[in-house]
């Protein structure tokens, strides 16, 4: 039997719409999480239609965002997803963080805070281990380059004032917002991160170059070093 599409037929009623037709009438955010992984999806099983395979696959994996941080190995192996619609999950996840990176791009970091820690939550909240990485801005605070320096254990990473100072230099930057994330979840800056973090800000003024920031990304906030006065 062949797969569903996103509509269900109801005898003696008609066509009701399905997620597709509502997200094209009315836009996607009125449309609930499982509506728009029933798009994603595009068809379903034999006897499951669309929605009710989105509906079991958020109960399976604990929600949306366990679903879609998942690598494109384990999505495949959920019933019902396989390969093409793995790629297609990840594919729509990179497409989106690229976005944020672009909107960035195009002006100033620090005008938009929030926009900035939208970007290095959504590049940084999903890994396992801990991993450092610096925003390169040019003298009108205008992202230069995202850059992964360090990765580390769960329990945390080690980083090098030195190849930080090598890599700000590479990219001829006048600033420099600092990040990394706790996969424990909790985005309260530790001791060891306020010792880097004035390690790191020494040593980058000897080449005039200003830390504007350090962000540290948890489970579903970020936490701000210059918001806190701890630069």
């Amino acid at each position: 039997m062949s797969g569903y599409d996103l509509t269900t037929n109801m005898a003696g009623h008609g066509r009701l719409p399905g997620p597709r037709e509502r997200l094209l009438a009315g836009g996607a955010p009125g449309l609930t999480d499982a509506d728009l992984l029933a798009v994603m999806l595009g068809t379903g099983l034999a006897g499951r239609p669309a929605p009710d395979l989105a509906q079991e696959l958020l109960a399976t994996c604990g929600g949306l965002r366990p679903l879609l941080e998942r690598d494109a190995r384990a999505l495949a192996a959920l019933p019902g997803v396989g390969p093409a619609r793995a790629a297609r999950f990840v594919a729509a996840m990179e497409m989106s963080r690229r976005s944020l990176e672009q909107s960035l791009v195009r002006g100033d970091a620090l005008a938009n805070p929030t926009q900035t820690r939208r970007f290095l939550t959504a590049r940084l909240r999903h890994l396992r281990h801990e991993v450092f990485a610096c925003l390169f801005l040019d003298s009108q605070h205008r992202v230069i380059a995202f850059r992964e320096l360090f990765r580390g254990t769960i329990d945390g990473a080690s980083v090098y004032p030195r190849e930080v100072v090598t890599e700000c230099l590479g990219h001829n930057a006048a600033a420099v917002i600092l990040a990394h994330n706790h996969p424990s979840g909790v985005a309260e800056p530790s001791l060891a991160d306020r010792q880097i973090t004035r390690r790191l800000v020494d040593a980058l003024a000897l080449v005039d170059v200003r830390v504007l920031d350090h962000v540290v990304v948890g489970d579903g906030e970020a936490v701000s070093f210059a918001e806190r006065g701890l630069l």
